[in-house]
């Protein structure tokens, strides 16, 4: 039997409307209406109707009830410009790849969670407080991403319909899950990333996300945690023109409209000189884009999760039947893993049962 749950995640994350799914299937709203709502069974042939409209497996639609992503629990940047669907998409995107991450769970012991609750810290401090725990003074880091996987927080990637958002984050069941676009540079990327951090951090009670002050919040851990203070000083920028910063940039690994921004808020640039530099920047196309920039980031832990399966002759497949959703969407989560294994000299041994992968930062993290 159809579980409706599944049928609402399924058509939300292509971002149909109930109007849009029934004409696709040739029914009434009316009548599509009644399956979602759990009121009536759809015939066979209608429920394989549906999966194919929907790019699922019929067995995604007739499996076990699946509790939705609350809007609340979830950090969406300008919620208010969003539209339902957009918004809809995007949950329903984030909640098949957590039946992903169930699946993966379910078969490996994963990296326990260190990520603090740190609600009503200043910003700047939280991010201190943050390098302190996790051991990385002062110095830049590495590769984020690999960190963050490190310390327990799951990070996925946004499928091609949902490449108007930068990221999401939230916490499912006391795991904190980060969702990113691959859309962007690689300096963007890391800053989305550790902007979200931010949220996990700074909002984990009551996850109090539509305030004002949420997102600036986020976005002055996030230059505090990539660049921090001691480190940013050291390099003596004071009044740095554009030439200086696209130098230093590279330093902390950041976007040189981000590396402006940070020497303005502490006061190392006057307001004259941060607005040239700005401007010099935005000349050169730096406002939009990144040019000569780093490479993106992408996920150790999943890499590793691929190599395993190969290296037991198994491979994505397995995990796309498991979920119900073809191998192209399950690509689409994992940074486009599923078809690239990791360097020999990182592969993963595979214990008969439940295998512990380790997830490391890299060197210089």
């Amino acid at each position: 039997m159809l579980t409706p749950s599944r049928l609402a995640v399924a058509r939300k994350r292509r971002g149909y409307t109930l109007t849009r799914l029934a004409k696709e299937v040739g029914l009434s709203t009316r009548r599509l209406s009644t399956f979602e709502n759990g009121h009536a069974t759809p015939p066979p042939d209608t429920l394989h109707a549906l999966a194919a409209a929907l790019e699922v497996s019929p067995d995604f639609l007739i499996g076990r009830d699946l509790e939705e992503i609350p809007v609340g629990a979830v950090s969406f940047r300008a919620l208010s410009k969003m539209t339902a669907r957009q918004r809809d998409s995007a949950l329903g995107c984030g909640r098949v790849a957590l039946l992903i991450d169930e699946w993966i769970e379910a078969r490996f012991s994963l990296p326990d969670v260190d990520v603090p609750t740190l609600t009503g810290y200043d910003p700047e401090h939280a991010a201190e407080v943050l390098r302190a725990r996790w051991g990385l003074g002062e110095r830049p880091i590495g590769n984020l991403l690999h960190l963050v996987e490190a310390h327990g927080v799951r990070v996925y990637s946004l499928t091609e319909d949902n490449r108007s958002l930068d990221a999401f984050s939230l916490y499912w069941h006391g795991r904190p899950v980060v969702l990113i676009s691959t859309q962007k540079s690689g300096e963007r990327g890391r800053f989305d990333l550790a902007h979200e951090l931010g949220h996990l951090v700074l909002h984990t009670e009551h996850r109090e996300l539509d305030r004002p002050e949420a997102e600036s919040e986020a976005n002055r851990f996030a230059a505090a945690f990539l660049m921090p203070r001691a480190s940013v000083l050291a390099y003596n920028l004071y009044n740095a023109d554009f030439t200086r910063i696209l130098k230093a940039k590279s330093i902390w690994r950041v976007a040189a409209m981000a590396l402006a921004h940070r020497l303005h808020e502490l006061n190392l640039m006057t307001d004259w000189v941060y607005r040239t530099a700005c401007i010099n920047l935005s000349r050169l196309g730096y406002r939009s884009s990144e040019p000569g920039g780093i490479a993106r980031e992408s996920s150790q832990l999943l890499a590793k999760v691929f190599q395993a399966l190969r290296d037991e002759g198994d491979g994505p497949a397995a995990i796309a039947a498991a979920v119900g959703i073809s191998v192209d969407e399950l690509h689409d989560h994992v940074f486009g893993l599923t078809i690239t294994a990791v360097p020999s000299a990182q592969t993963v041994s595979l214990p008969p049962r439940r295998p512990s992968l380790r997830v490391l930062p890299s060197p210089d993290s």
